[in-house]
């Protein structure tokens, strides 16, 4: 089953023809309807079923399987963990470290659009309470009583693929928005994919005029759909960075590197602080206290403009930064987010550049 949207197409991994099967089952069986009103005072409608039960409010929908009272977890988080995950395929193993990193409590996806197919997909992976959809849809829903209740009582938040541009239009500066940080800062576990991952570092590309390629990029820094943004989640070991997803599949090192020099240039972050992290489809970092372990069937790319020099990026001109240093993470090894930095045999270290807006080296920058 997939998702599909502007910037990325995201599935299910390989539970998740169990659950559509139970899902149908469920549908089968019948369902109830009666009116029921959330706390947040819409008028909403409740479907139910033994193991599941959906609402739909002012601009959201809400779906749940497994228990629907709040689960109480015994220990807090020591540490915060965070799931940044390509796209594509969704890795059945990050999202059993997620389950596990849960403490066995209410695991919550939020999204602008599409369905509740991960309710199923994690709930059939045991090990948590519940598994809740919250589609997130206006502004209105992101400022309700009863969306930012269900969410702050997640063990587990985890943003879905979609379009960030959405993210960022619906939720940024909304109770929503307050209601993550508040989560962030108790170490609440979350993670997101493609589009979720997007808007998980300190500055996000929006994509709010259209998807933009390598190439477009690399010939016009400032191209129209070159859209930056920042201010709305920054997951903690996150400052200063900016991510992209479908990495190596959508060939978006060019893009990256564009994005970098855009921070530079406009300011938004000294060249000494600025980073940015690919992660390629059917891919994710685990990341726990800064340390990332990578996971799935592709790499990471973790790039540090810090030492290389930005000749050219100007409204109109195809772009030169010359000698930026681009760390690539395969295999089973880690890396350090504090130090951007790793001494393991699965982190391969070059540089990339882009001359007048063609991107160095000319084979393959992976």
């Amino acid at each position: 089953m997939n998702q599909k949207n502007a910037e990325g197409t995201e599935g299910l991994g390989a539970w998740g023809k169990m659950g559509v099967l139970a899902l149908v089952l469920a549908l089968s069986a019948g369902a109830v309807a009666a009116p029921k009103t959330g706390s947040g005072g819409d008028t909403s409608t409740s479907t139910s079923t033994s193991t599941s039960t959906s609402t739909t409010g002012k601009g959201y929908e809400h779906y749940i399987v497994g228990n629907a009272a709040d689960f109480t977890r015994s220990a807090s988080p020591a540490t915060q963990a965070i799931v940044m995950m390509g796209g594509g395929i969704d890795v059945d193993e990050a999202f059993a470290w997620m389950i596990q990193k849960s403490g066995g409590g209410d695991f919550v996806v939020i999204r602008a659009a599409g369905t509740d197919a991960y309710n199923s997909y994690i709930y059939n992976m045991k090990g948590v309470d519940s598994v809740e959809t919250l589609v997130i849809k206006t502004r209105e829903a992101a400022n309700s009583t009863y969306v930012n209740e269900r969410v702050q009582k997640a063990e587990v938040v985890f943003i879905a693929g979609g379009d960030q541009n959405d993210y960022i239009r619906l939720w940024k500066g909304t109770a929503l928005d307050t209601t993550l940080k508040t989560l962030m800062e108790k170490k609440v576990p979350i993670g997101g994919t493609s589009a979720g991952l997007a808007v998980l570092g300190q500055f996000d590309y929006t994509g709010a005029n259209g998807s933009i390629t390598s190439a477009e990029a690399l010939a016009n820094p400032y191209d129209k759909r070159m859209t930056l943004d920042m201010g709305f989640l920054t997951v903690p070991g996150l400052g200063g960075v900016i991510t992209d997803s479908h990495f190596v599949t959508r060939d978006r090192m060019g893009r990256m590197l564009t994005f970098t020099a855009r921070l530079i240039k406009d300011k938004w972050v000294s060249q000494a602080a600025v980073r940015a992290v690919g992660v390629d489809s059917e891919t994710a970092l685990l990341v726990e206290d800064g340390i990332a372990k990578r996971v799935g069937k592709g790499s990471a790319y973790f790039m540090q403009p810090n030492t290389g020099a930005l000749v050219t990026c100007e409204a109109g001109k195809p772009l030169t930064f010359r000698n930026v240093a681009v760390d690539r993470l395969s295999g089973a090894g880690t890396y350090s987010l504090k130090d951007w930095a790793s001494f393991d045999s699965s982190v391969v270290r070059y540089d990339v550049s882009a001359e007048a807006g063609v991107l160095l080296p000319t084979g393959s920058p992976y």
